[in-house]
C-alpha cells in the first residue's frame, strides 16, 4: 500500500508535460513601441502563468532602434527560457529583428528563411560618412557582437551584419554558427532543443513534446499598430486641425469639432510613438494658417500656393528621423496637396463670386413685404417676428395681413394689406 501510494504521488510529476507559450511576432510586424509592449507583456505573463519556456515566432522587416533595445532587455531578463524561431518558410529576421533573434537562449530558423541586413539607418547619420553615423554603427555592431558572443554564436558575422548589411540563409547560418538549429516547425525546434544547456543563463531545456499554447497580437494592439502609420498620422493631424478650425468659425455645429478633436488626439498619439521632426510640424501649422489667411485677404491665391507647399514639405519632413518603413509616402503627399488645392481654389472662387454680388437679403430690404399679425402686436414677416406699429396708430388685430412700409431701428411701420 505504501509503495502504491508513493507511485501514485510520483506519477503526475513524471508524466507532467512541459508547456510552451508561442508568441507570434510574424506576418511582417514591425518593431515599434506598440509591438514592443505586446511582446514584453507576453514574456512577463508567460513566467507568471508557469510556462516552462516562451518561443517567439519571428518574421519582421525591422523597426525602431529604441524599441529593439527594450525588446532585447525583455528577452535577456525574462524569468524563463526564451526561444526564437524565424519562420515559417519565407519569413525573415531583418534589420532590428536580428537583435531579437540573437537575444534568444535558443535560436532556430525554418529552411527557407533568411537573416541579416542590420545596418542602422537614421536621418541624422544614414548614408552619410559623418562622425555621428560612425558612432551609431560602432555602437550597434558592438551590441550585436556582445549578444552573439554571450550566447556562443558567431560574433564576427554579427559585426558584418551591421557594418556590411550581410544576409544568410538558414543553412548558411547553421554552418556559420549564427543559429543553433534549422527546424521546419516550432515543434521540431523544441525537439532539437531538448537537453541543451543554454548560454549564458544556463537553462537546461526539456521541451520535447511540449504543449504549445499560441498567442497573437490582439485587436487593440493591431489597431494601435495601424494608427501609427506615418501617412495616416499626417492625414489625421490635418483633419483634426480642419475640424477644430471649422468649429471655431462656426460655433455650435459640434460634430466637426468633436471628430476633429478625436483625429488630433489620435495623431498626437502617433507623434508620441514615432520620432517626429518638429520643423515638419511647424510647417504643417504654417501651411494651414496661410490658407486660412488667404480667405480673408485678397492675394489672388499666392498665400494658398505657399500654404500648400508648406503642407507638402512639412508632411515629407514630419518623420524624416524614423527608419524608411515609417517615412511618409511622397506620391500620397503630392496627391493630397493637389486635391486640397483644387478644393480650396473652388471654395475661394465661390467666396469671391458671392462678395461681388449686390446684397439680396437684410433688414433694409424688408419694406414692401407682406406679413401676418400675431399675438402681442408682433408681425411675422419673412420667417421672423418683428415688433410693429401701424401708420395711423390703430390696433393690430391677430390674423390680419399687413404690408411693411418702413423699418425704424427694430420696429416695423405697417399698413393693412387689402380690405
Amino acid at each position: 500500500m505504501l509503495a502504491g501510494a508513493l507511485l501514485a504521488l510520483a506519477s503526475p510529476a513524471a508524466a507532467a508535460t512541459p508547456r510552451v507559450l508561442a508568441i507570434h511576432f510574424d506576418k511582417g510586424i514591425e518593431i515599434n513601441p506598440v509591438t514592443q509592449g505586446y511582446l514584453c507583456h507576453q514574456l512577463s505573463q508567460a513566467a507568471k502563468d508557469g510556462y516552462d519556456a516562451a518561443a517567439i515566432i519571428l518574421d519582421t522587416p525591422g523597426g525602431l532602434l529604441q524599441s529593439k533595445d527594450k525588446i532585447v532587455l525583455c528577452e535577456v531578463n525574462a524569468k524563463l527560457p526564451v526561444l526564437v524561431w524565424v519562420g515559417p518558410d519565407g519569413a525573415a529576421a531583418a534589420s532590428a529583428g536580428v537583435w531579437m533573434a540573437q537575444a534568444a537562449d535558443y535560436l532556430g530558423m525554418a529552411p527557407a528563411t533568411n537573416m541579416g541586413s542590420s545596418t542602422p539607418i537614421d536621418s541624422s547619420g544614414g548614408n552619410i560618412g559623418s562622425d555621428l553615423r560612425r558612432k551609431l554603427v560602432n555602437h550597434e555592431a558592438a551590441s550585436l557582437r556582445a549578444l552573439a558572443q554571450s550566447h556562443g554564436r558567431n560574433a564576427k558575422w554579427a559585426d558584418l551584419a551591421v557594418r556590411k548589411a550581410v544576409n544568410v540563409t538558414a543553412q548558411e547560418a547553421l554552418k556559420l554558427n549564427v543559429i543553433d538549429a534549422v527546424a521546419p516547425t516550432l515543434s521540431d525546434l523544441l525537439k532539437q532543443a531538448d537537453g541543451v544547456k543554454t548560454k549564458p543563463r544556463g537553462y537546461v531545456l526539456h521541451l520535447a513534446g511540449a504543449q504549445i499554447h499560441e498567442v497573437h497580437p490582439g485587436f487593440f494592439t493591431r489597431l494601435l499598430n495601424t494608427l501609427i502609420d506615418p501617412n495616416l498620422i499626417s492625414l489625421l493631424f490635418l483633419a483634426g486641425l480642419a475640424g477644430i478650425g471649422y468649429e471655431i468659425f462656426h460655433p455650435g455645429v459640434v460634430l466637426p469639432g468633436a471628430l476633429g478633436a478625436v483625429a488630433l488626439v489620435t495623431a498626437l498619439f502617433g507623434f508620441s510613438v514615432l520620432p517626429v521632426s518638429w520643423a515638419g510640424v511647424m510647417l504643417l501649422l504654417l501651411g494651414v494658417a496661410l490658407m486660412i489667411v488667404d480667405l480673408h485677404v485678397t492675394t489672388h491665391g499666392a498665400l494658398t500656393i505657399a500654404g500648400l507647399v508648406c503642407l507638402a514639405v512639412g508632411s515629407i519632413m514630419l518623420f524624416q528621423n524614423a527608419p524608411p518603413p515609417y517615412h511618409t509616402s511622397k506620391p500620397l503627399v503630392i496627391a493630397v496637396a493637389v486635391t486640397l488645392g483644387a478644393a480650396w481654389a473652388f471654395a475661394i472662387g465661390k467666396a469671391w463670386q458671392i462678395r461681388g454680388k449686390p446684397v439680396s437679403v437684410g433688414p433694409q430690404l424688408i419694406a414692401g413685404s407682406v406679413g401676418e399679425v400675431r399675438r402681442d402686436g408682433l408681425v411675422f414677416v419673412n420667417g421672423e417676428l418683428w415688433q410693429a406699429r401701424t401708420t395711423d396708430g390703430s390696433e393690430l388685430r391677430p390674423g390680419a395681413r399687413v404690408r411693411v412700409q418702413s423699418l425704424d431701428g427694430l420696429v416695423l411701420t405697417v399698413a393693412p394689406d387689402g380690405p
